[in-house]
């Protein structure tokens, strides 16, 4: 799944965020889970996987017993705060409060869909930050057009 947009929404008093109906319509079971994992993001975020996703995404980074000391760091800070997180029949997910916390977030937040993973940040920063960003946008796309050339030349090479 796709993820897309930006969506304001509210955390209540017991930690639950309610993911929205459009975004729970294109989940299935079978290939997403049921669940998800949430886990501190970059920039005071707070991050959210379907469960499969991340699954396959942890299975992706252990093609060796020996991971190189970034690719080692990474998984013990990202793991050892993830967790597995229960969709309720409203479609609500409890959110803990430590990442909440960590993450400066309040009760009002903007949910961004980010490719294969949603975000959770402060509607004021990142109104900030956007704004930020659209006037570097024309900058930004040429920058992720040269870096996608630059993947596709080096799978190219590989072949």
């Amino acid at each position: 799944m796709l993820f897309t947009g930006e969506h304001e929404h509210t955390i209540d008093a017991k930690s639950r965020l309610a993911i929205p109906a459009e975004i729970r319509a294109g989940l299935e079971a079978a290939q997403h889970g049921t669940a998800f994992y949430v886990a501190p993001g970059t920039n005071d975020t707070v991050w959210l996987w379907p469960e499969r996703l991340f699954e396959q995404m942890a299975q992706a980074s252990e093609a060796s017993l020996l991971p190189d000391e970034d690719l080692l760091e990474f998984e013990e800070l990202l793991y050892s705060q993830a967790s597995r997180v229960e969709m309720d029949k409203s479609g609500r997910i409890r959110v803990p409060e430590r990442l909440l916390k960590q993450a400066s977030l309040g009760s009002s937040v903007i949910l961004l869909g980010v490719k294969d993973h949603l975000e959770l940040r402060d509607p004021e920063r990142w109104a900030r930050q956007r704004d930020e960003k659209l006037v570097k946008q024309a900058e930004i796309m040429m920058r992720a057009r040269r870096a996608l050339q630059r993947s596709r030349s080096s799978h190219t090479e590989e072949q």
